[in-house]
């Protein structure tokens, strides 16, 4: 079984849940896990996790992630984006907008936010996604949520075409900010292209295709792009288990201080056997008189 990190470039036309799919064949192997759903016609960033890395997919999926985004004023669309349904085009009115106004406008979305959830999405509400529900003609009642864009760039700005990158945080719909740009400048919006550029600290640059994916695969090297899971916590401090603790270490039980043979400062730790081998992450009780296990990830399930 592999262990580990992937990092796919996504291709237009895959969802999430295809490259999981198509993984599974490559790698022969079922225990995979993808860290945020992208939506069919986007591309880019989705870091995928192998075996006992799994256990960090819900960590991965709630870090921030930066895209590149095109909108287009004037047209307005069931999906928010270029593959929907036109709902409105109001033809050139866009023409009486200033640069310098939309380029306000554009700001002011930086900061928190409050954003309806689309229709045509994967949230589920009383255990049906509402894509489903969209498909089916039904429109259900939404509460907004709160979200932070964390930094907004306008790439270029060619009236109608607008681009723009976006560090936002988990939950953010990229297709509903350029909709909502489009109704506070008062002639709406669609998004016409998206690419995640960085997720969970994986950039683009790291990323593989599946095609290319799976010729490693045949050339015997698959093992070479796989990231340790311990890459998603180097920012935390390390602690050794001493060597007649480790049994306990392997059982997964609460570790005392003195069973480490050094003491770092923090609340959360890399934990390592007496042999120098990552195997745990810890986190130090309420009262930091005891450590208990976050995520365990022995070498072998």
């Amino acid at each position: 079984m592999i262990n580990g990190i992937m990092i796919i470039r996504k291709e237009q036309g895959y969802t999430s849940a295809d490259v999981v799919a198509k993984l599974r064949g490559i790698c022969r192997q079922k225990k995979i896990g993808h860290t945020g759903t992208l939506d069919p016609n986007a591309t880019g960033v989705l870091p995928v996790c192998l075996g006992n890395a799994t256990r960090v997919c819900e960590m991965l999926t709630d870090c921030h992630k930066i895209y590149e985004a095109s909108l287009r004023l004037g047209t307005t669309t069931d999906t928010q984006d270029v593959w929907g349904q036109i709902i409105s085009d109001t033809g050139e009115n866009w023409k009486k907008l200033q640069e310098e106004d939309v380029r306000q406008t554009v700001m002011s979305f930086q900061g928190d936010y409050e954003q309806l959830p689309p229709m045509y999405s994967a949230l589920k509400i009383n255990g049906r996604r509402l894509y489903e529900l969209a498909r089916e003609g039904k429109e259900v009642e939404r509460k907004t949520r709160k979200i932070m864009i964390y930094d907004i760039e306008i790439l270029s700005i060619n009236l109608p075409d607008i681009q723009i990158r976006v560090e936002c945080s988990k939950g953010t719909y990229i297709r509903t900010l350029c909709h909502d740009i489009g109704s506070q400048l008062g002639c709406g919006a669609m998004m016409t292209k998206l690419e995640r550029t960085a997720a969970s600290g994986f950039s683009l640059q790291e990323a593989y295709t599946l095609s290319e994916v799976q010729k490693l695969c045949d050339e015997g090297h698959l093992q070479d792009i796989v990231r340790d899971v311990e890459t998603c916590f180097l920012n935390y401090p390390v602690m050794h288990v001493r060597s007649e603790e480790k049994k306990r270490l392997y059982n997964g039980n609460v570790l005392e201080w003195s069973h480490f043979k050094d003491r770092m400062e923090g609340d959360i730790f890399r934990i390592y056997d007496s042999e120098d081998r990552f195997f745990a992450v810890y986190r130090t009780d309420a009262e930091k008189e005891c450590l208990k296990p976050w995520k365990i990830f022995p070498d072998m399930e």
